[in-house]
């Protein structure tokens, strides 16, 4: 007899609906697995075996086989486990369901048929209700994660026996449901604030700026000066994610494995920090079985990287692209896939090998070849796609001693949320722009008309610092931010002049 449970699969981070088709004929006992499996799918089969057994059901002693649909589709992980079990036992006639058709089904089996959870669950459920289906039945430890998909009944279960009961219409299980609006609320508090910061207004000015438009941030300064300290509290003055935006997020970590805390989704900015011995995979992705690298991890969020002159040159040369376009694209020979990768990058470096060159407390170490040497390890390339460019001077004892705590990040947020609801309401009718770092030189035109006297200020710094086209566009979006910030239509002279100074250390650093 022949039996067809849905289940699913995840691409990238996509779920994409398989069907899982298990006959069961007369002939010697076996038990083959077709449709690409590898080889977690390829051992389910002792999983399974054991599962229905241990549960107290009969393993049919036929010949049985079990396609994975489509079949060009690579399946991966022990999640068909539960499907398979499922099938077996339909297509045996030991139960019988009206509504097996209506749900899809998700779980790993461990060998006393108890279910055990699987990642990648959240896009899978979303697959399951596009797809049109009632329900999806998952294992218990998941259900927290894929309840937060409205339209689709979220049913968890421990065991193998608790499925079979359901579908069979002997146990009635209730959906899962979870509150939204106090999943937010638990998790919107951070630990972290800015008004612990003593001194650097300037530094935070800009901050703020950065934060408002999303613009990319390179900081040089010598050691102990507040580089980390102040990158950490980035996340705190970004707006809130939206739904939208925690459910993008919570994707990317779905499939990654890393929804362990059952909180069922990602309700604050991520700040990644990777060490600089990371690899290029480590940090973009990818892997035999391609998985989300940091800068996918931080998207919606922040990606830190301290020390980044000691990153491997290929390590750094391959942010380009998701710098540029939001995404990263890791090709293989059989197919490629896309990870959203839209972060807010900080970097922080030295000014030297030893930290102290311009230092006026501390002298510098490092000769003229060493700094050269230090500084050469940032290509021009990448330089030119970070935004703003700060220095960031050691603080004065009279900073560090002051008990007077600064500007809070709420504080900061409340404008910042400003200037981007502004930008909301601008590029309302653009699908994949959302602040101003992501204009494009048509929005540009439309949106960031100058006056004679600011494009002759422009034209000045343009000659004077030999900025590149793609600086010279760079200068314009933080102007327009400026000008968000101050809640003005028109950009101004005073919003060309501040975001011209963040652009001199780029010229003064590049090789």
């Amino acid at each position: 007899m022949l039996a067809k449970i849905n289940s699913g699969s995840v691409s990238g981070v996509d779920g994409i609906p398989v069907e899982v088709e298990v006959d069961i004929a007369f002939g010697l006992p076996s038990f083959s697995t077709v449709g690409l499996p590898e080889g977690a799918v390829r051992e389910s089969k002792d999983r399974v075996k054991a599962a229905i057994k241990n549960t107290g059901y009969d393993f049919p002693n036929r010949r049985i086989t079990v396609n994975l649909a489509p079949a060009n589709l690579k399946k991966v992980g022990a999640g068909y486990d539960l499907p398979i079990a499922i099938g077996i036992l339909a297509a045996a006639e030991t139960f019988s369901s009206k509504t097996l058709n209506n749900y899809a089904v998700i779980g790993e089996l461990s060998l006393d048929g108890a279910v055990r959870p699987v990642t990648g669950i959240l896009p899978m459920v979303i697959a399951a209700r596009d797809l049109g289906l009632k329900g999806i039945i998952v294992p218990a430890a998941n259900t927290t994660e894929a309840a937060v998909v409205a339209g689709i009944d979220v049913i968890g279960v421990d065991t193998l026996h608790q499925a079979v009961e359901f579908l069979a219409g002997i146990n009635d299980l209730q959906p899962t449901r979870v509150d939204l609006k106090k999943i937010f609320k638990d998790n919107s508090s951070h630990d972290l604030d800015f008004s612990e910061v003593r001194g650097q207004e300037n530094v935070k000015r800009a901050l703020e700026i950065a934060a408002a438009g999303n613009h990319n941030v390179l900081m040089q300064g010598p050691p102990g000066s507040g580089k980390t300290m102040l990158a950490r509290r980035m996340p705190t003055i970004i707006p809130d994610l939206s739904f939208d935006e925690a459910l993008e997020t919570t994707k990317i970590y779905s499939v990654a494995g890393m929804m362990t805390d059952n909180k069922g989704l990602v309700t604050s900015r991520p700040f990644r920090a990777p060490h600089h011995t990371i690899s290029d995979a480590g940090l973009i992705g990818g892997g035999q079985f391609p998985r989300p690298g940091e800068v996918s991890l931080a998207h919606n969020g922040v990606l830190f990287l301290d020390e980044f002159p000691e990153f491997k040159k290929n390590v750094l040369e391959v942010l380009r692209q998701p710098l540029e376009d939001s995404t990263v694209t890791i090709s293989r020979a059989a197919h490629s896939l896309n990870f959203p990768a839209r972060f807010m990058l900080i970097a922080a470096l030295n000014p030297c090998p030893c930290g102290y060159h311009g230092d006026s407390r501390n002298q510098c170490s490092c000769t003229a070849v060493q700094i050269h040497r230090y500084m050469s390890r940032l290509s021009g390339p990448l330089l030119d796609r970070i935004d703003i460019h700060l220095e960031v001077p050691a603080v004065p004892f009279k900073d560090i001693a002051n008990t007077h705590e600064g500007e809070s990040s709420s504080a900061i947020r409340a404008r910042v949320t400003a200037a981007r609801n502004i930008q909301q309401k601008r590029f309302s009718r653009h699908k994949k722009i959302y602040c101003n770092s992501q204009m494009t030189p048509r929005d540009l035109k439309k949106h960031c008309l100058l006056d004679q006297a600011g494009n002759s200020i422009l034209e000045k710094a343009v000659s004077r610092l030999h900025l590149s086209a793609r600086a010279y566009h760079r200068i314009i979006k933080i102007s327009r931010t400026i000008a968000d910030l101050a809640k003005c239509d028109t950009i101004q002279v005073e919003h060309i002049a501040e975001a011209v100074q963040y652009q001199r250390l780029n010229k003064k650093n590049q090789p």
